[in-house]
């Protein structure tokens, strides 16, 4: 049993009932002196904890596929990773290997470091290897147009993760399937914590990583939900590409404290790792590890991140991808793609893990992925 199920659920101190209706904005109340100030949101403040409290919920059981052909033999995988230094990126590539050496497959990741010359050379090293089938780990594939195409002529089937914004197979670039939970699901639902878990009052802080268009677009509708509630006010889009936040986090978080103080009460990121960074420079300016900012990572739910949460170390919750889980799928799919089957179409569903209902857990799985995919495999 995932560690998950054995947490107790105490999401009520979250989510309290909301008593005010409609979605006008009580500009005269928020700014009252008399009493605690009422959101200025309601209606959206409502969606919000109705939406939280569902994503919260640590019952998930399989609900991927169950049927699918046969596993294929004697096949090889080359996982190329737009940088390792990603700990979603990472956690992926050893859900890889993982099933990869269950179907009896050779797997192999090379590392982009980062750049769009690394990442051009892992892709030619990729292709020289001639592999069965090739995985694009989390970057623009604009960076590597041409190795892609010499991909597609030669017959290689192309499996993203992260790659487009939408799961699912992609024309452009052509790809088997793209493996990523909804990019919407996971912008909205962070956006719906920081609303909830605010009461509807909040100014937040978006990092973002606008080198990658999906990271981009997940930012983006982050604001757009955010936008929902009047009284979350946007301080800042802290454009930051993820190879660089080791970096310049330290500098670009001390700016944004003394430009804005106790004004920056949460943050969301595309990617937890930012927070890992992040958190030296909120200690050093006397910032408690689990009071404000509150921050959430929109992705993609790395060990490191759950350690922070569980020890309430400068993170609050995470929208975590099933990263092991999303690995085992990506060899699937391959298999699906070899005995010439469409995409299975699975997309996990969204969830949000906090130290109240992770149970101690470093990651989040949906239960019995790997009885699931060995069933079908075996068949």
């Amino acid at each position: 049993m995932h560690p998950t199920r054995k947490a107790v659920v105490t999401a009520a101190a979250l989510l309290t009932v909301v008593s005010a209706a409609g979605c006008e904005s009580d500009t005269t109340a928020s700014h009252s002196n008399n009493g605690p100030a009422k959101p200025g949101c309601p209606a959206a403040l409502s969606r919000a904890k109705q939406a939280v409290k569902k994503a919260q919920d640590v019952d998930a059981p399989w609900t991927g596929p169950t049927t699918g052909p046969k596993a294929v033999h004697g096949k090889s995988i080359v996982y190329i990773a737009q940088t390792l230094s990603n700990p979603g990126v990472a956690g992926v590539a050893q859900g890889v290997q993982e099933a990869a050496k269950v179907v009896g497959w050779r797997a192999r990741t090379i590392n982009g470091k980062g750049t769009p010359d690394g990442v051009r050379a892992a892709f030619k090293e990729a292709l020289a290897l001639k592999p069965d089938g090739i995985v694009l780990g989390s970057f623009d594939f604009k960076v590597a147009r041409k190795e892609v195409e010499e991909a597609n002529k030669a017959g290689i089937p192309l499996i993203g993760w992260h790659v487009t914004p939408s799961p699912g197979p992609a024309k452009k670039p052509k790809l088997f399937t793209n493996v990523t939970s909804s990019l919407g699901d996971v912008a909205k639902i962070s956006a719906d914590w920081t609303i909830a878990r605010s009461n509807g009052r909040a100014g937040v802080v978006v990092f973002t990583d606008p080198t990658i268009p999906f990271a981009k677009r997940k930012s983006d509708l982050i604001k757009k939900r955010l936008a929902t509630c009047s009284d979350v006010k946007l301080l800042k889009t802290e454009n930051l590409p993820i190879p660089e936040a080791n970096s310049r986090s330290n500098k670009e978080v001390s700016s944004l404290l003394k430009r804005f103080g106790d004004k920056w009460t949460y943050s969301i990121a595309i990617n937890d790792l930012y927070f890992r960074h992040a958190a030296p420079a909120l200690r050093a300016a006397g910032k408690k590890g689990a009071g404000a900012p509150f921050n959430i990572g929109a992705g993609d739910g790395d060990p490191s991140a759950f350690q922070r949460v569980n020890g309430k170390q400068f993170q609050t919750a995470t929208v975590p991808e099933p990263l092991s889980e999303q690995g085992w799928q990506i060899i699937d799919e391959f298999n699906r793609a070899f005995s010439d089957r469409p995409a299975s179409g699975y997309v996990a569903p969204v969830h949000i893990s906090t130290a109240d209902n992770t149970g101690g857990a470093l990651s989040w799985d949906s239960e019995g992925y790997r009885q699931a995919y060995r069933k079908i495999w075996d068949s």
